[in-house]
């Protein structure tokens, strides 16, 4: 049993957050009660109560990301922050930083989520409906919205009715306003593609005419049905194609998968891609039978680890050492890959650090840059398997938050949990 004691209209904020906090660990170690309808009204008040926390979390996220703070704690932007240090998903960040960045510009949306009269995921799908906006239609869209929610309309018909008022306006101006496919017009062929959760791959993008002949000319007869068995569709065929013409045909491709020597010989444990997806132990004998195997040797004689001073950039067989050891950057919640890193000097090549493969490790280019300019802010440590882990400190003049609740004393209003 424990109590929580704050003046509501002297406490700081970090008081009033930690107060927050103590009662939200309270809350959560509690069972639900027995009856389903009181879960119904608590859960309700507790969502409103959220949202309000959403309004308060949205200025604080505005205030960081229009100073840049987050750069001196080591994280290139808002939405990095808000991924390493909060463990948001990509689409919840962007979210959030889409509400801080137009709430200057949506009093009305501002208030209400404040108060508690507006949802958060409303309130966040006005924001992304007005973000294209200039500030007179913003007013107007924002006006129109909030008289959708007023009438009961649920946040995914909001942000229908919200993509047709950019294109209401558009006709009134006699503009486009293509969406981000569009703008990149059609005279250039590209190619997009998105990691799914489960290691897969979306792929979208347009082809001009000249790309179009060769992808014709290239796929259309390995897209062709086997014979009268081959139940696939033409999607699924064409997929087949591409992997095939991708994979050079007869020639090998070049695909690293890391597995212990106890996976090869019938052992239970998954392989791995360089980039961490996990690959059955059964597929990775399977794939080995038929494709290279190099044995991790650290060390003089396979591969040239050790360069010393001799040589200023890593060798690729270096490189690819590092990609197994290294999935991702050295960074402690950077998730740039191992594929898009930089070859970095643990200690320095000026500072006399060899090109050994035990003094390199892998840095995103926007934390190599960091590291080099504030060195006193990256704390390295080796683990046990080899890997350089850099862990990025506060800056020099930063003011430790408590840790633990504060409890002011003569309180006028109380919040308990008891």
């Amino acid at each position: 049993m424990s109590s929580i004691e704050v003046d509501l209209g002297a406490a700081s904020t970090m008081e009033l957050v930690n107060a927050i906090a103590a009662i939200t660990r309270e809350l959560a170690g509690r069972a639900a009660p027995e009856s389903p309808a009181a879960c119904l009204e608590i859960a309700e008040t507790l969502a409103a109560a959220s949202d309000q926390q959403e309004s308060a979390l949205a200025e604080l996220i505005g205030r960081v990301d229009a100073s840049g703070e987050m750069r001196r704690w080591g994280l290139p932007s808002t939405q990095a922050w808000l991924r390493s240090r909060m463990g948001m998903r990509e689409t919840r960040a962007k979210e959030r930083i889409t509400l801080a960045r137009q709430r200057h510009r949506l009093p009305r949306v501002t208030q209400l989520l404040a108060t508690g009269e507006l949802s958060h995921g409303h309130a966040s799908t006005v924001a992304d409906a007005v973000a294209r906006l200039d500030d007179e239609d913003c007013a107007t869209a924002e006006k129109v919205l909030l008289d959708m929610v007023d009438q009961g309309f649920s946040a995914g018909k909001v942000a229908t009715f919200g993509r047709r008022i950019r294109d209401v306006i558009a006709e009134r101006d006699d503009t486009e306003t293509p969406d981000q496919d569009t703008q990149r017009g059609y005279e250039q062929s590209w190619v997009t593609s998105t990691r799914s959760l489960d290691g897969g791959r979306y792929i979208k993008g347009w082809l001009n005419a000249e790309d179009t002949a060769i992808w014709d000319g290239t796929l259309a007869p390995l897209a062709k049905p086997a014979g009268p068995d081959d139940r696939r569709d033409l999607p699924e065929r064409t997929a087949a194609a591409l992997t095939s013409v991708l994979a050079g045909g007869h020639r090998a491709t070049k695909v690293t998968v890391i597995c212990d020597l106890n996976t090869l010989t019938g052992g239970t444990t998954p392989a791995r891609l360089t980039d961490g997806t996990p690959i059955p132990a059964a597929h990775a004998r399977r794939i080995a039978l038929s494709a290279g195997v190099s044995p991790l040797i650290l060390g003089r004689g396979h591969i040239p680890l050790y360069l010393g001073h001799r040589a200023r950039f890593a060798t690729p067989g270096q490189r690819q050492v590092l990609e197994t050891l290294y999935p991702t950057c050295a960074v402690q919640g950077c998730e740039v890959p191992a594929t898009l890193c930089e070859v970095d000097h643990v200690t320095g090549w000026a500072l006399g650090s060899p090109t050994d493969i035990d003094q390199l490790a892998l840095c995103c280019g926007w934390h190599n840059r960091f590291k080099h300019t504030n060195a006193e802010q990256i704390h390295i440590i080796r683990d046990t398997t080899g890997r350089h882990i850099y862990r990025v400190l506060p800056p020099p003049d930063a003011n430790a938050p408590p840790t633990q609740p504060t409890q002011p004393t003569q309180p006028t209003e109380l919040a308990q949990a008891a």
